[in-house]
């Protein structure tokens, strides 16, 4: 059974969100939410996780998973929020283990940040499987952008998380610690080697060269006309691109705080004796 998608696309990050539902059971999962943040004034609201919250109530849905395709450096998820208002075991690939041990080093996060992924109440391994009322998920290894990275397919649907985008867009970037770009290139010919006819689904789209937002393609449009993976590109060849493409890379805007509350499963640091909570900027660490 294919599911029904719906997505939510978050234009102060480029994010999409997806509600992922079995048309039968109306079983549901969430993936990569996103929770507002200004980082100027360091605020934070629920804005588009209310937008979420609004559909699945709507729809009648039951929430059963919220997943994570990875510790994302480029927004905040909205998980433990959405867990309050909708139920839900919040998810994401074992391997975070390490992008929290790298990590709590930058941020000399001392005991505050466990390196076990027990901030997670499910921790997926390569090939796992779980049901979805009707629906069955499959969960792919699929690192390079992150060590940790994991691709969901449902159906016919596979949601690819920083692997790919939009094929006028191109690829990941493999430049953040742990990633690599011959590990992604593997990664990516694995998510390419579904039915031509399989629907991907993108985490980000920044609408390059004007056109309008897009975050659902195929394996076939992929393979004919991804700028940087498409058939004919050699592994050498992507590698040579992406690490010379990655040099010019800037940081992403919200990286600092993003990396620091998502490696915390969406948790803030606990607060201090005035009752605030605070993200570091370590200087000169990345």
């Amino acid at each position: 059974m294919n599911p029904d998608v719906k997505a939510f696309f978050h234009k102060p990050t480029f994010t999409v969100s997806y509600v992922v539902s079995d048309p039968s059971s109306r079983k549901a999962v969430i993936i990569d939410s996103a929770l507002d943040y200004d980082n100027a004034s360091g605020r934070t609201a629920t804005t588009a996780a209310d937008e979420l919250i609004d559909y699945v109530k709507a729809q009648n849905l039951d929430v059963e998973w919220i997943l994570e395709t990875h510790v994302h450096a480029d927004h905040l998820t909205a998980a433990p929020y959405l867990q309050e208002k909708l139920g839900g075991i919040i998810g994401i690939g074992g391997v975070v283990k390490e992008v929290q041990s790298t990590f709590k080093k930058v941020f000399n996060c001392g005991d505050d940040v466990a390196e076990d992924g027990s901030q997670f109440q499910h921790l997926f391994r390569d090939g796992e499987t779980v049901e979805i009322g009707g629906m069955t998920l499959e969960v792919l290894a699929t690192p390079g952008h992150t060590p940790a990275c994991i691709t969901y397919k449902i159906g016919d649907a596979v949601f690819v998380g920083d692997t790919l985008f939009m094929p006028d867009f191109g690829t990941a970037r493999c430049d953040f610690p742990g990633g690599d770009a011959r590990t992604l290139y593997r990664s990516i010919r694995r998510i390419l080697s579904f039915p031509p006819e399989t629907r991907l689904f993108m985490c980000h789209d920044y609408g390059p060269n004007g056109r309008d937002f897009a975050w659902e393609t195929t394996v076939a449009e992929q393979r004919a006309d991804n700028i940087h993976i498409h058939d004919g590109i050699s592994e050498e060849a992507f590698v040579k691109m992406r690490t010379e493409r990655d040099a010019t890379l800037s940081m992403p805007v919200l990286i600092l705080p993003s990396i620091q509350v998502n490696m915390r499963a969406g948790h803030f640091p606990k607060a201090e004796s005035n009752g605030v909570s605070y993200l570091k900027v370590p200087l000169n660490a990345l």
